[in-house]
C-alpha cells in the first residue's frame, strides 16, 4: 500500500429479515475491527436488511478510504459470491473511480472452519442427557444448498472431515433448499440406518428462518422415530476461529494470494448437468430487494423472525411494513451489452451478446427431484 492510500475493509453479507441474524452478522463484523490496524471495517447486505453493500462502501469512502478489501461473508462460493456481490462492487467502483475495490474469496473448506464446527458439535455432545458411543452416532450436516454443484460438494467434504475426525459411526449431508436431499427426507433416510443417536449440525454462519425450520424438522422426524436420540448442535456464529478465517481472507487479498477456486466453477467449465451455464453474465439479481424487509426490530417475534412478516395479512394485523418474498420470474428486457465474468483469479470470460429474457436465476436442472429442491416450507 502506498503512502497516499487509505485501506478499508468491507464484509459483504446476504441479508435476512431475521433481526437476530443481522445482529449476529454485525457482531462478526465488529469482531474484525482492530485486527487490521487502524483500517476501518464496515459491512452491508445484498437484500432484506440495512445497510446495503453500497451504504457500507459509502461509509468507507467518507472516511477517506481509497483502497477497499472486500470479502464475502459466506461459507461457500455459489451465485451470491460469484455473481451478485461482484456485480454490486463493480457497479460501485465504476461510479466511484477514486476507490479501488479488490474482492476476496469465500470462507470455504478451511481447517479453522472445521475446528470451529467441531467445537459446536462437541458442545452439543457434552450437553446431551445421555452418553452414547461415537460409533453408535450418525452425524447429519445440513448445508444451505445452492444451484452450484461445487458449493454443494464442499459440504460433503466438511462432513467427511468431521465424521472421520470424531470417529462417528456414519455421516450424511442434507440441505435446507435449492438442491437435494432436503432436511426432512434426509433425516428420515438417516433414521433408517440403525444408529442410536443422530446429531443434526447446521453448517450455517448465523440464525434465521432456515435454522428454525431445520430444528423444527428435526423435532418432527424425532417424533416418528422415538427410539433414536436426536441432538441439535448450534450453528457456527461468531466462533473465534470463524473470525480468524475472515481475517485470513482479508490478508490473502493484501498479500496477492487471493485465489477463488475456478476449476469446478459451472460458469467456466462444463460441469456435468450444468453445461448450458458456461459463460453466463456476471450480474446481480438482488437490486430490487436491496434494503427491503428491514425496520422490523419491534415486530411481535422480537427479532427472531419466523417469516410471518412475509404474510400480508399478518403485517396488516400488526401494522408492519410488508414486501412479498421476492421472485425472479417477472419479465424484463435487458439491453445488448458486453461483460466479463471474472472470479478474481486472473481468469475471465468475455463475450458480447444480445438478449431479452426474464430476469431470473438460471433454472436448476434437477428442479423435479423427488427429495428436493424446493426450500423448506413453514408448517
Amino acid at each position: 500500500m502506498t503512502s497516499t492510500e487509505k485501506l478499508g475493509i468491507m464484509v459483504c453479507g446476504h441479508g435476512s429479515r431475521n433481526q437476530n441474524a443481522m445482529k449476529e452478522f454485525a457482531k462478526v463484523s465488529e469482531g474484525l475491527k482492530g485486527r487490521f490496524g487502524s483500517a476501518p471495517v464496515e459491512y452491508g447486505y445484498l437484500e432484506f436488511a440495512n445497510p446495503v453493500i453500497s451504504h457500507g462502501l459509502d461509509k468507507l469512502r467518507e472516511q477517506g478510504c481509497t483502497k477497499v478489501l472486500a470479502v464475502p461473508g459466506m461459507l461457500f462460493a455459489a451465485g451470491h459470491a460469484k455473481n451478485d456481490i461482484p456485480s454490486v462492487l463493480n457497479t460501485y467502483q465504476a461510479q466511484n473511480p477514486g476507490m479501488e475495490i479488490i474482492y476476496g474469496r469465500e470462507l470455504g473448506v478451511d481447517l479453522k472452519m472445521i475446528r470451529a464446527a467441531a467445537a459446536r458439535i462437541q458442545e452439543a455432545i457434552d450437553a446431551a442427557d445421555t452418553e452414547t458411543a461415537l460409533h453408535d452416532t450418525l452425524l447429519m450436516v445440513v448445508g444451505r444448498g445452492a444451484s452450484d454443484p461445487d458449493a454443494n460438494s464442499n459440504i460433503n467434504k466438511i462432513m467427511r472431515m468431521l465424521w472421520e475426525g470424531f470417529g462417528f459411526g456414519w455421516g450424511e449431508v442434507c440441505y435446507s433448499g435449492v438442491t437435494f436431499p432436503l432436511v426432512e427426507p434426509g433425516l428420515e433416510h438417516a433414521a433408517r440406518l440403525g444408529y442410536k443417536r443422530i446429531i443434526v449440525f447446521p453448517y450455517f454462519l448465523f440464525t434465521g428462518v432456515l435454522i428454525k425450520r431445520i430444528y423444527a424438522y428435526t423435532d418432527s422426524v424425532a417424533e416418528r422415530f422415538p427410539d433414536i436420540e436426536f441432538i441439535k448442535a448450534s450453528y457456527l456464529n461468531d466462533h473465534e476461529l470463524v473470525l480468524s478465517t475472515f481475517e485470513d481472507r482479508v490478508n490473502e487479498i493484501e498479500a496477492g494470494q487471493n485465489v477463488m477456486n475456478c476449476q469446478m466453477c459451472k460458469y467456466r467449465e462444463q460441469v456435468l448437468g450444468f453445461e448450458d451455464q458456461v459463460g453466463l453474465a456476471q450480474e446481480s439479481h438482488h437490486h430490487h430487494v436491496e434494503g427491503i424487509g428491514g425496520g422490523l426490530e419491534n415486530c411481535p417475534c422480537k427479532g427472531d423472525c419466523d417469516a410471518s412478516c412475509r404474510e400480508e395479512a399478518f403485517c396488516k394485523e400488526h401494522g408492519l411494513p410488508w414486501t412479498p418474498l421476492h421472485s425472479h420470474d417477472s419479465p424484463g428486457s435487458l439491453e445488448p451489452h458486453s461483460h466479463s465474468h471474472d472470479h478474481g483469479d486472473g481468469h475471465h470470460h468475455h463475450h458480447d451478446h444480445d438478449h431479452g429474457h426474464d430476469h431470473h436465476h438460471h433454472p436448476y436442472p434437477h428442479a423435479d427431484h423427488p427429495h428436493g429442491p424446493n426450500s423448506m416450507k413453514k408448517d
